[in-house]
This record gives structure tokens, C-alpha cells and sequence, in this order.
């Protein structure tokens, strides 16, 4: 499986980010898509995620109502727009995938990429 990430950056807080993923070289049937994040000294933080079958969606305490995901099965690409940012979200940004039809854990994910909010 390889994941090519983007839209990673700095902003000030308030302000918004999008990030995007692309998924591929995999032919699994069901499967989800997602994010974590780690801050430095940090542990990993699970964030979202999307089913592929139903597109449910799920997400961490820390970004409900801030983030949202969503996907284009078309393009295998996972997107998480994050809107009202604060410094605390700075972290770097995983894309996951989790086999079968649910969000618990994630079996594979991506290089990563920087998210940096200041205050």
C-alpha cells in the first residue's frame, strides 16, 4: 500500500487546512480511511476515519466539529479539511487504512505530513 499525502503547512490559529491522500497499490474490498497524528514527545493521536462501505465517519474528541473527512473512492484520495486551528493540532499528520469494514485500528499508513499552527 502506498499513500502520497499533501496539503500540510503553516497557519495561524483560526485559519484552515486541507489535507489530502492518496491510497494505492492495493485491491482490498473493504477497508477504511483515516488519519492519526503525533506531536513531538507525543503519542500518536487517533483522529478520523471513513468507511469505504457505508461512508461512516468517526472522530477524536479533541477535532469533532472542527475537521471533517471525506473521500473520492473514484481517485482512492482521503481528505481531511480542518477548519478553527489551534496551536495544539500541530503535529504531523499520518493517512491510514484499516482492513474490513470498520475504523478499529489501522493497518497500514503514510510517510506523513507537517501541520504547524501558530499562535
Amino acid at each position: 500500500v502506498q499513500f502520497v499525502e499533501s496539503g500540510g503547512g503553516l497557519v495561524q490559529a483560526g485559519g484552515s487546512l486541507r489535507l489530502s491522500c492518496v491510497a494505492s497499490g492495493f485491491t482490498f474490498d473493504d477497508y477504511a480511511l483515516g488519519w492519526f497524528r503525533q506531536a513531538p514527545g507525543k503519542e500518536r493521536e487517533w483522529i478520523s476515519c471513513i468507511t469505504r462501505s457505508d461512508g461512516s465517519t468517526y472522530y477524536g474528541d479533541s477535532v469533532k466539529g472542527r475537521f471533517t473527512i471525506s473521500t473520492d473512492n473514484a481517485k482512492g484520495t482521503v481528505y481531511l479539511q480542518m477548519n478553527s486551528l489551534k496551536p495544539e493540532d500541530t503535529a504531523v499528520y499520518y493517512c491510514t487504512l484499516t482492513l474490513g469494514r470498520t475504523c478499529e485500528g489501522y493497518d497500514y499508513w503514510g510517510q506523513g505530513t507537517q501541520v504547524t499552527v501558530s499562535s
